[in-house]
């Protein structure tokens, strides 16, 4: 087993041009004495849409960890794997979000369900865990209805590990169980089932992405109650703690936010919630990097202006298709998007202040950002016109991509008010 670090930050490049830029906030971060571990995640989708493959994922990790000295560790995520992608991963992944979705909810036989229980019984009755203050108290029915929904779920996980590890042959890798595929989040008798179904199947987990309440938008900040979302965070904490010592899941288990990029809201829960118990940490952050391309390409003006303009007019005559895949991760109100011939008239600065994420200036529009967040297709379309831009404005659009990510979000991740660096 591949031992997963304590803190590891998901980042993705949708056109690989960015890992340098990316890596330089981690050592901003290292600087400070805070070691995170980066994981370069790219989903099958992604791939598909900007017509790469994870061998291209590789080259511009390792090339970004050879060109700045990186001597830590590095990971390379296969993102939202199941049986039907993964393998294109395999020769270059060492971290697999294994993505089990499809059969959340296909329900388990009965006679699989009593034998879980039958090996199960400490899951019914009274159970205290330690940091909830309350013993949870369940019943056989509660475990026959989680059993019900996750059993299948959980299997399918294990033979997806068992699948890579095959084809691995022995190779170390993490394993991460991604669980936030459902409608409810997940309560803390139904998290303890869970994970005692992941450990029947006797592999290694060392992340898992439980659904927290609320709403994890596209490249905006979190939606919902931030005392449910914390207590729901902090229960999983402590369920995965108990997991650990009842089921001897490896020790490094930790939650796994996905969506987290721009959730500026949650993070001090979060790192409140890391101060106090010392327990680790990985959040995915992906497409906020591909906006600051657009943001550094608006910085530079001229004809890269021009450029990141296009690319809004398209996505906003391409809005129905470019949203529907992504229907249920974002809200975007037409009748706050502005029109293309305004865009068309904006500067350098309107363009900037209305994409870039800073809540403080009135500028700023969610509507517009989410719109661009998933029209990366676009860029995707235009080839070498859009890559040869970001070529030509490496040094501006890289300023963008380092500040992104360490100043927005990993300083507030990571840093208690008193240490965080004067602006």
């Amino acid at each position: 087993m591949k031992t997963i670090d304590k803190f590891t930050f998901g980042v993705g490049d949708r056109f690989a041009h960015q890992a340098e830029a990316q890596l330089r906030a981690f050592q901003q971060l290292a600087d400070r004495g805070i070691p995170v571990t980066p994981v370069w995640n790219k989903s099958n989708r992604e791939h598909l849409i900007v017509d790469s493959d994870p061998a291209g994922t590789r080259a511009a990790a390792d090339a970004a960890v050879s060109s700045l000295g990186w001597t830590s560790d590095y990971l390379l995520d296969a993102d939202h794997i199941n049986l039907g992608t993964v393998d294109r991963y395999l020769p270059h992944c060492d971290f697999y979000t294994i993505d089990v979705a499809d059969d959340i909810g296909t329900p388990a036989a009965p006679e699989e369900i009593a034998t879980f229980i039958d090996r199960h019984p400490e899951l019914i009755g009274t159970i205290e865990i330690e940091g909830i203050a309350a013993p949870l108290r369940i019943t056989r029915e509660d475990v026959e209805k989680t059993a019900r929904q996750f059993l299948k779920a959980c299997e399918l996980a294990g033979r997806i590990y068992r699948h890579i590890a095959g084809a691995k042959d022995g190779e170390d890798f993490i394993a991460e169980v991604s669980m936030d595929e459902t409608d409810d989040p997940q309560t803390p008798p139904e998290m303890l089932v869970i994970l005692a179904a992941i450990a029947d199947q006797g592999f290694p987990i060392q992340t898992i992405a439980p659904k927290f309440t609320g709403r994890f938008n596209k490249g905006v900040d979190y939606v919902g109650d931030l005392a449910r979302f914390e207590q729901e965070f902090n229960d999983d904490l402590a369920v995965i703690a108990h997991a650990i010592k009842a089921y001897g899941l490896p020790g490094t288990l930790k939650l796994s936010v996905h969506s987290g990029s721009d959730k500026f809201s949650i993070y001090g829960p979060i790192r409140r919630a890391l101060a106090r118990t010392g327990a680790g940490l990985h959040i995915k952050t992906a497409g906020t990097t591909w906006l600051e391309e657009l943001i550094g390409l608006a910085e530079a003006g001229g004809e890269a202006l021009a450029l990141a303009k296009q690319i809004y007019a398209t996505a906003l005559e391409k809005k129905e298709a470019l949203c529907e895949p992504y229907a249920t991760v974002i809200d975007v109100d037409d009748s706050k998007l502005p029109g293309a011939e305004e865009v068309n008239e904006w500067t350098s600065g309107h363009y900037t202040d209305a994409l870039r994420h800073d809540q403080s200036n009135p500028a700023y529009n969610q509507h517009f950002r989410q719109l661009l967040h998933v029209g990366f297709k676009v860029a995707a379309q235009l080839g070498d016109t859009y890559l040869d831009a970001l070529k030509a404005n490496t040094g501006v659009i890289g300023k963008n991509v380092t500040e992104n990510i360490y100043q927005r979000h990993m300083v507030p991740l990571f840093l208690e008010e008193e240490d965080r660096p004067r602006q």
